[in-house]
């Protein structure tokens, strides 16, 4: 790599970490504030409210990366060519094509990185977030409940009331639980119940010994009792089955034939190509003139046609998870769209490709 590809690697990876850093800043103190209002801090602890937010971030990685590396391209190139510096190099015949071709080299790798984070962290840290939120929003946990306090919810419909608890032994004595839906009121009552442990294949589940169902309908003709000696309570949901999907491996989820996780790993594919094409989208930002004011409208367009993608991209994910688009094409028109704009706005790029055919 010579001089000038080194000067310019320079002048975008500092603020590519600088973004980065704001960015991943941002995102921690926006998901400590979020968890510190819910019930999640006073359930699991602080030490295991920061590995939460820790593990939220690596999965924002995919998503933060690609994001300031579009920024930094935008800034690092807008201050070389307000500065001249852009003129300069083309009088020495470093020309638009030397500097395409330098940001798709410098993009590279922080593309592959994209793709790592991806394929292999963002489903890690989906498996470890998901044991950890299931631990801390399960209805029959002996970590959030107190012995001798009723706990109420209008949003769920229930009341929980523990006389009891062991916490070495995750074990409740005198269980109370009533919950009211649409149909009727069903209370469980429950001499011991015992929490079992949580794994990343297992939703969290309460095993209840000798105690009885009373349900109870809005029609008095309806209501029933039931007694059992052992049941098995589950507290498993549709955001449950959504995790399993995302931290399922890309392996499992590249044989697999279902339109959610076809979509998963589309998504988890495309996050090198998205690096590189907004990278080379950002380059065509910066060959405005150098004026304050035409740069300032430059980030306002850059940022719109960042807005643009980004909810297309979530669109396009989504319409393959419900089926209204086939698995091909995809997501991948959204990145068929990207292509164009890129040859459209960069000349020595359609030039370079007429070449190659």
């Amino acid at each position: 790599m010579g001089i000038i590809e080194r000067y310019i690697s320079r002048e975008l990876l500092l603020p590519f970490f600088v973004v980065t850093i704001i960015l991943i800043g941002l995102f921690v103190s926006f998901s400590v504030a979020r968890f510190l209002t819910g019930a999640v801090a006073e359930t699991l602890g602080a030490i295991a409210m920061f590995k939460l937010v820790g593990l939220k971030t690596i999965i924002a990685l995919e998503v933060l990366v690609p994001i300031a590396f579009y920024v930094a391209v935008i800034h690092g190139l807008s201050r070389m060519n307000r500065d001249q510096e852009i003129n300069v190099l083309r009088s020495v015949g470093y020309g638009d094509n030397q500097i395409i071709r330098t940001v798709f080299i410098i993009a590279l790798p922080i593309a592959v990185l994209s793709g790592v984070l991806s394929i292999y962290a963002r489903p890690w840290a989906y498996a470890e977030s998901y044991v950890m939120n299931a631990q801390a929003e399960a209805e029959l946990n002996t970590d959030r409940f107190q012995p001798g306090r009723f706990y109420g919810s209008e949003k769920s419909g229930r009341v929980i009331f523990i006389r009891g608890k062991d916490d070495l032994e995750k074990r409740m004595e005198g269980i109370f639980h009533y919950i009211r839906t649409a149909e009727n009121r069903e209370i469980i009552v429950s001499r011991e119940g015992y929490q079992q442990p949580m794994t990343q294949e297992q939703w969290p589940y309460i095993e209840l010994l000798d105690g009885k169902i009373y349900r109870l309908g809005y029609d008095a003709a309806r209501d029933s009792t039931v007694q059992f000696e052992k049941m098995i309570y589950f507290n498993e949901n549709d955001q449950a089955q959504n995790y399993r999907r995302k931290a399922a491996s890309t392996q499992s989820l590249w044989n697999s034939e279902q339109p959610q996780e076809i979509a998963e790993l589309q998504w988890r594919l495309s996050r090198p190509a998205a690096t590189i094409l907004l990278a080379l989208i950002a380059v065509s930002f910066t060959r405005t003139a150098p004026r304050k004011d035409k740069a300032d409208r430059t980030f306002i367009v850059a940022a719109l046609v960042f807005a643009v993608y980004y909810n297309l991209s979530g669109l396009a994910k989504t319409w393959v998870e419900q089926g209204v688009v086939a698995a091909v094409p995809g997501i991948w028109w959204v990145y068929g769209l990207l292509l164009m704009v890129v040859v459209l706005r960069l000349p020595e790029l359609r030039l370079f490709l007429s070449a190659r055919k």
